[in-house]
C-alpha cells in the first residue's frame, strides 16, 4: 500500500475513517445549510449574523477549555465521542425539524449554534488525540493527514449536495440528514477492536494539571510560535463562510447551487493538500511559513478576481495552503508533545484556532457589510502575511536561519534542529518523571 495511505492497513483505523467520512459530509451539508439560511432566509444578506453564528459555534472552545483539554487526558476518549457526537446528532434533529415545520427563528439558530459549540469543544480534542489511540506514534503523522483528507474530501461533496437540495427541498432537510449521518460514526465507535487500541495511561489527576499545559507549551518556542501562527491565521483568515457566501450573493449574484460549488471548489484544494501532507513524515516549521505565505497571497488574489470562475480557481490555492498550514500544524503539535500532555496541548491548539473565531468573525462580517466582501478577504490576505513573519522570526531565532547570496542567486540555510529536539525530549521525560513522583507521593500521603 502507498506510503500515503498506510494507516489504512489498521483495522481499527479503516473502520473509524469509513464511519468519519459519512459523517463529515453531513457535517459539511448543515454547514452550508446553516449560512445559507441565516444569510437568506432569516436575514437579508447580513454577514454580520453569519459571523456571529459562528463566535457562538466556535467561542465555547475558548471558554470550555480548562474541562475540555483535561476531559481529554483523563477520560476515555472513546466513551467520551460516544456522548459528544450522539449529543451533536441530536442538535441537528431538532433543528431540522424547527426548520422543516418552519419554526426556525434566527435567535434559535444562535442557540443551537452555542449549543453544538459547547459539545464540539469536548468533542475536538478527544476526536484529535484518539488517532494516536487507533495507528500508535509511528503513523501518527499519517493518520493526521489522511483524516483531514476525508474531512475535505467531505467537503467537496458536502456543500454541492446542500446546495442541490436546498433548491429543491429546503434547508431543513439538510439538517435532518446530517442528523442521520452520525449513526455511522456511532457505528464505527461501536465497531473497533478494543484490544487492538494503542492506548495510554490516562494522566494522573493532580491539581492544576491545566495550568501545566500553558507551561509546558510556554517553554516551548516551537510551540509558541506555531500556536501563534494558528491564531492569527484561524481568527482573521479561516473564515470561509463569511468569505465565499459574501462573494457569491454580492459580488457575483450567485444562487445557493452556485454558493455550494464554490465551497466543494476549494476543497478541491483542501485534499490536494491533506494528501501533501499525509505523505510527509515529520513536518518542519519552514512548511507552516511558506503555506501562511502562500494562503496570504492567495487571499489577496482572490480579493481582486473581476469574475465567479476565476474566483473558483483561486480557491482551490486557498484550500491548498489552508489545509498544508493547518494539518501540518496539527501533526507538528501532536509528534512533538509527550503523550500525557498531548490531549491538553492539542484543546490549547484548537481554543486557538477555532475560538478566535469569535473575535474575528463578527470584525470580518462587518468588514464584509460595510466596504464589501473583497476587503473582508483583504484581512485574510494579512492574517496570513502577519503568520509568516511570525514564522520567520522564529528561524532567525531559533534555528540561525541565514540569507546569502551564491552564484549570483539567492539561498538560505536553517540550522540542524535535531539538537533542540533532543533538548524536548530530555524535558518531556524529566517532565513524566516528576509526574510519576508526585502520584507515589500522593498515594504515600493518602496511605498515611
Amino acid at each position: 500500500m502507498s506510503s500515503t495511505f498506510r494507516s489504512l492497513r489498521n483495522f481499527n483505523y479503516r473502520v473509524w475513517a469509513s464511519g468519519a467520512i459519512v459523517s463529515n459530509v453531513g457535517t459539511w451539508m448543515q454547514r452550508t445549510a446553516q449560512d445559507w439560511l441565516v444569510l437568506t432566509e432569516l436575514t437579508h444578506h447580513n454577514a454580520t449574523a453569519v459571523g456571529i453564528v459562528m463566535s457562538l459555534q466556535f467561542g465555547p472552545q475558548m471558554l470550555l477549555l480548562p474541562l475540555t483539554g483535561y476531559a481529554a487526558d483523563h477520560f476515555d476518549r472513546r466513551k467520551l465521542l460516544f456522548a459528544t457526537q450522539a449529543a451533536m446528532g441530536t442538535l441537528a434533529l431538532v433543528l431540522g425539524l424547527l426548520t422543516v415545520t418552519g419554526l426556525a427563528q434566527l435567535w434559535q439558530v444562535y442557540l443551537f449554534a452555542g449549543l453544538l459549540g459547547c459539545v464540539t469543544a469536548f468533542d475536538s480534542p478527544a476526536r484529535q488525540t484518539f488517532v494516536s489511540d487507533l495507528v500508535g506514534e509511528a503513523d501518527l503523522a499519517n493518520a493526521v493527514g489522511l483524516n483531514s483528507t476525508s474531512f475535505n474530501a467531505a467537503r467537496m461533496i458536502g456543500p454541492a449536495v446542500a446546495g442541490l437540495l436546498i433548491a429543491s427541498v429546503g434547508t431543513g432537510w439538510v439538517f435532518l440528514i446530517n442528523a442521520l449521518s452520525f449513526v455511522a460514526v456511532l457505528g464505527a465507535l461501536r465497531m473497533l477492536r478494543l484490544h487492538e487500541l494503542h492506548s495510554k495511561p490516562l494522566a494522573v489527576r493532580t491539581r492544576g494539571s491545566f495550568v501545566e499545559g500553558f507551561k509546558y507549551v510556554w517553554k516551548r518556542p516551537d510551540l509558541k510560535a506555531a500556536l501563534l501562527m494558528l491564531f492569527l491565521i484561524g481568527t482573521f483568515g479561516l473564515n470561509f463562510p463569511i468569505f465565499i457566501s459574501t462573494m457569491a450573493v454580492t459580488a457575483f449574484h450567485a444562487g445557493a447551487g452556485e454558493y455550494g460549488v464554490l465551497s466543494s471548489t476549494m476543497a478541491i484544494g483542501s485534499v490536494t493538500g491533506a494528501l501533501l501532507a499525509a505523505r510527509r513524515a515529520r513536518p518542519r516549521m519552514a512548511l507552516l511559513l511558506g503555506a501562511a505565505s502562500v494562503f496570504g497571497a492567495g487571499c489577496t488574489a482572490a480579493a481582486l478576481m473581476p469574475n465567479y470562475v476565476l474566483f473558483g480557481l483561486v480557491l482551490i490555492i486557498i484550500g491548498v495552503s489552508t489545509q498544508t498550514f493547518t494539518t501540518s500544524t496539527n501533526s507538528l503539535v501532536q509528534l512533538t508533545t509527550e503523550p500525557a500532555m498531548r490531549g491538553r496541548v492539542i484543546a490549547i491548539l484548537l481554543a486557538l484556532s477555532l475560538g478566535g473565531t469569535p473575535l474575528g468573525a463578527p470584525v470580518v462580517g462587518w468588514v464584509a457589510d460595510h466596504f464589501g466582501p473583497r476587503w473582508a478577504l483583504g484581512v485574510g490576505a494579512a492574517s496570513g502575511f502577519s503568520a509568516a513573519l511570525v514564522g520567520l522570526a522564529y528561524l532567525m531565532r531559533h534555528r540561525g536561519l541565514r540569507f546569502y547570496l551564491a552564484g549570483g542567486r539567492l539561498r538560505y540555510s536553517i540550522d540542524d534542529p535535531r539538537p533542540v529536539a533532543a533538548a524536548v525530549m530530555t524535558d518531556a521525560v524529566a517532565t513524566v518523571q516528576r509526574g510519576t513522583l508526585d502520584a507515589a507521593e500522593e498515594d504515600a500521603a493518602s496511605s498515611v
